[in-house]
């Protein structure tokens, strides 16, 4: 089982303990987020109910991308978005090489709170993808590039995103969706026959030292 949730600002990525949390919106057993979204946040977040699956959307080393809509202060020139599709150098390492691109202010709801401006500088929308997940990192990376994020909204992970759902999400809202074709569930099939040996394979093994390639029938 897959749930697609529009998380809204605030609210935290845990069913249990200080709310806002995820147990005030959805109200199923069993289910486990896929990765993490900052409470300071809003955007896509995909719960699943089957934790190898939830292992092979959020873990780092599948390289699932994520594609973020954020607002930063400033206007960024040509070398500051270089800088973060090459690889920005952080505390815990350089960063990946990212999609960026400077895009028009994407159709959204209002945030509550709204965000803080500063009349006097103004505020660029960028979209960008990583491949990597660690803490925070979006907004350390236009931070590190001079350009402070003011507003993050995850639009996607991998062939998901907040359109998927007819009519799209709205904060708040969830929707389970049936994908037994989706190319991340064949992806985790056929790692998981990869890595199965069968009885006969194993005594094989034991006997001669080397694995038989024939197949069971």
């Amino acid at each position: 089982m897959i749930i697609l949730f529009n998380k809204p600002y605030n609210v935290l990525c845990q069913f249990t303990g200080d709310t806002p949390n995820l147990a005030d919106f959805i109200d199923l057993k069993g289910v486990y987020a896929a990765g993490r979204l900052d409470k300071d946040s809003e955007g896509l977040l995909v719960l699943t109910d089957d934790g190898a699956l939830q292992d092979q959307i959020s873990h780092p080393k599948h390289k699932q991308p994520k594609t973020y809509w954020v607002q930063v202060e400033g206007v960024p020139d040509e070398k500051a978005i270089r800088a973060l599709q090459t690889g920005v150098q952080l505390k815990d390492g350089l960063t990946r090489p990212a999609k960026v691109k400077i895009i028009d202010e994407p159709a959204v709801w209002p945030r509550t709170p709204a965000v803080r401006y500063r009349a006097a500088i103004p505020t660029t929308w960028l979209e960008i993808t990583i491949t990597e997940g660690r803490n925070r990192q979006v907004r350390r990376m236009t931070a590190a590039i001079g350009y402070p994020t003011l507003r993050l909204i995850r639009y996607a992970i991998g062939e998901w995103n907040l359109d998927s759902i007819e009519n799209g999400l709205q904060p708040g809202e969830w929707r389970k969706i049936d994908t037994p074709q989706t190319s991340l569930k064949r992806n985790h099939e056929q790692q998981q026959a990869k890595t199965t040996y069968s009885p006969d394979r194993r005594r094989h093994h034991r006997k001669t030292g080397k694995v038989s390639t024939r197949r069971r029938t």
